[in-house]
Formats: C-alpha cells, structure tokens, sequence
C-alpha cells in the first residue's frame, strides 16, 4: 500500500545533499563578490550560501566563471561580507512542484509565504525545461468561456493560446488578469506575480480572488524589494508549476504579471555579468529569455493537458514598439492593448479592439459569428475615423452612411465592450448582434 505522504517526505530527505564544496570569498565589489577554491565545483548558474563571519547568511548565483575564481551575484546588499568568508555551493537548485500547492502561496524557490508547512513534490523540475517539441504539439482547442462579452466574442480565447496584455500603469492590466483568474474555464490557474508591491499581495488573495477562486489558484510570488535573481526566478518556477499540472493532463490557465518586470530582472543580472546593453537599455539575450518563457505555454503533446497563457506587459508612453512589447508580440497568438483615454472616461477593461488582435480567428468562430465581428470592427473603425469631427460638430449627418450607422451603434456597442458578467459566448453574441442591429434603424 502506497502512502503518499511518505513518498514526500522521503524525496525531502533524498534532496539532502551529505557534502557540499566551499571556496572563499577573494574580492567584494563592482556588484559581484568574487570567490577562489570553487572554479571546478561550481557551474553557471548554481546557487551559492555566503556565511558570513557576523553571522549572516546570504544565497547568490555563478554569473561568469574562470580558472581561478568565479563571480557571484547576490541575493541582496553585500554588506557584512568579508574577505575569506565560507561560501558553499548548493547546485543548480531546482523545483519540485505538489497537487498540494493548489490553493497556496509559494516563493520562488518553492518555500511557503502563507505561514503553513509546504511539503515538495516527488520529482526535481529544472526550471528553464524546454518547451514540448513543436512537431508533436497539439493544435489550439476549443474556445473558452471567460465571464467578458468581448473575450468570448470579439477576442476569442481558446484552448492553449497565449496572449498578451499591453498597457502603461494604472490602466486596469491587474484587474483585468484577475478577472480572467475568477472566469476562465481551466483546472488550475498558476500566477505568477513578478516584482509586485508587496502590500498587495495579500488584497488580491484575499480581496480580488476570493476564497473560492483561490482553491483552484496557485500563486508564485516576488516582491519589488526582492534580488532580480528572485524576481527573475519567480516567472520561471510559476512555469515550472504549470508544467507540472499540465503534464497530469490538465488544463491550466497561466497569468504572468508581469513579463516587463521579468526583463528588467534579467537586465539587471546579465548588466553585472558584463553583458553590454543594446537594445534601448536590454542586453540582446533579453529576446531569448522572453521568446524561451512564452514558447513553454501552449497546446502540450498528445496526452497532455495545455497551458493556456495571458503575459502582461507594461508598456511607458503605450510605446507598442519598445523592446519587450515588441519582442513578445511577435512570438505570441495574440496581443491585447489597454488604452489610457478609454480608461479615463470610465470604461473597463480599457480594451482598445481596433489595436487588438486574436489570432484564434476565424478558427474559433462559425462564419455567421466572424460576420458579427467584421461589422463590428468596421463600425468601430469609422467611428474612430471620424471621432474628431463628431465631437467638434464638424460631421453632417447623411454625408456617409457608414459613420451615420457608427454613430447609431457606439453607445451600445461600447456598453458591450465593458460587460464583465457575461453568461457564456452564444448569450454574448447575441447581445452583439443586437447591439449592431441598431446600425440599421433610421
């Protein structure tokens, strides 16, 4: 008879490491400490402990290597460390996720921050796994269900697509991302919460989720005033814990928030590692830590669940075309963009739809539904066209029958674009339809 709590309990014990290599600290300084006796232990990117002689202990990170010492990057300020300090090498630690993690609150190193025993999984997980080999990857599922009339019509989400959401701060990004946490159709959410203020993570927890969407969350977190080893580590693991559930088969929807905080993380170590900086302020390795992030969610292979994944991004300025903003764009299925002027005349989410782009479509809508979403998009269009005049009572009516309809339908077809109790798609496009219906009265 199996006891799972025993095999638990036993991969703790088996993670004992009996010995562990010690070098010592050589030079302090410029960023980096660097440490003699450990250039044939360590390997790039294993973790270290620094004992420090007043003390304190403090973990770090292999950045460079050479025949005499390596370069470690801290987890916090070097202060109290000192010349001939012991610094131990713990390896390339990696992440054991549970089924018991669904409902909890876990650093990035798979340690509670809720107060209550966290036991690891049975099995190690690198956290960087390379993504499920492209050819034997399914297609995009179904669509799903979102609780938002724009999702579930205009901007279809499916089954294993990853989108993006753009948008400058304080425009809705987080509400809408929890949002999606309480109404999307998925088995677990995994969020990964990446340089948030760390007084908010309990308000989201227990005020924006809610009790009964948190019994089906598992939440990976890093606060601002953490190392960018921890923050950059905190997108990795909540991927790592996704993986886990979806490789049992299930459905897991992904919420990353935020991807630009992840950037900057990786900025910041690779700087002191002696990268140059290229692209506005990012070094050029900042393309391939996002695209390898973003290429690990997705449809899984035959026998697997899927993750379903929404990355946000922070954009300044709503600068589309800035380094991470474009970098993601690029490797996703789809991008969604949030627009200030929307948000500060009341309307949530902010969705700019002219601006957005589901790349489900037309796979995820019957023809008479894709109809819908054309006529809608072009009465959109027009009006936005000739907004301007129309405010400033330039516009004649009867000059063109076009923006005589758009102007006939904004006020309800905007109305429709904040609806955030929807029912279900078929309700929703209903609702559409008849919103667009008045395109055509006189």
């Amino acid at each position: 008879m199996a006891f799972p709590a025993l095999a638990l309990l036993r991969a703790e014990i088996t993670d004992l490491a009996v010995t562990h290599s010690v070098g010592r600290v050589v030079e302090v300084g410029r960023g980096t400490v660097e440490v003699s006796g450990l250039s044939e232990r360590a390997a790039l990117g294993d973790r270290v402990l620094i004992r420090c002689a007043n003390g304190q202990e403090l973990g770090g990170e292999v950045l460079a290597l050479n025949r005499s010492t390596i370069s470690l990057l801290t987890d916090g300020a070097a202060d109290g460390v000192a010349i001939a300090d012991p610094v131990e090498v713990l390896g390339n630690v990696q992440l054991a996720p549970d089924d018991s993690w669904v409902g909890r609150i876990v650093d990035p190193f798979g340690r509670p921050l809720d107060g209550r025993p966290l036991l690891r999984g049975g099995q190690n997980r690198p956290l960087r796994a390379a993504p499920p080999a492209a050819a034997s990857r399914r297609r995009l599922g179904a669509r799903l269900e979102t609780g938002l009339a724009i999702f579930n019509t205009l901007l279809p989400l499916v089954r294993g697509q990853r989108i993006g959401l753009f948008a400058g701060s304080g425009v809705g990004k987080s509400s809408l991302l929890a949002k999606f946490a309480r109404g999307v159709d998925a088995d677990v959410v995994v969020i990964a919460l990446v340089g948030e203020r760390g007084r908010e993570l309990r308000e989201f927890v227990e005020t924006v989720l809610g009790p009964e969407n948190m019994a089906r969350a598992v939440i990976i977190a890093a606060t601002s005033d953490q190392s960018p080893l921890v923050r950059r580590r905190c997108a990795w693991a909540a991927m790592t814990v996704a993986e886990h559930f979806r490789d049992q088969g299930q459905h897991v929807l992904f919420l990353a928030d935020s991807v630009t905080r992840f950037a900057e993380a990786h900025r910041e170590i690779a700087l002191a590692g002696g990268e140059a900086a290229t692209l506005r302020g990012f070094p050029p390795s900042t393309s391939h830590q996002i695209m390898s992030l973003a290429e690990r969610a997705g449809p899984g292979p035959e026998g697997k669940g899927d993750i379903t994944a929404v990355f946000s991004v922070l954009v300044a300025g709503s600068d589309m075309d800035e380094p991470v903003a474009d970098i993601l764009r690029g490797v996703l299925d789809g991008h969604v963009v949030l627009d200030r002027a929307i948000a500060e005349r009341g309307r949530f989410p902010a969705i700019d739809l002219l601006r957005s782009v589901s790349r489900s479509l037309p796979q995820a809508a019957s023809a008479s539904e894709n109809a819908l979403i054309g006529q809608a998009r072009q009465l959109l269009g027009a009006y936005d066209r000739a907004e301007l005049m129309i405010q400033a009572g330039l516009y004649v009516s009867g000059s063109d029958p076009l923006i005589d309809a758009a102007i006939r339908v904004w006020p309800a077809l905007d109305a429709f674009l904040a609806e955030d109790e929807a029912e279900g798609s078929i309700e929703s496009f209903l609702r559409l339809e008849k919103c667009l219906s008045q395109a055509s009265d006189s």
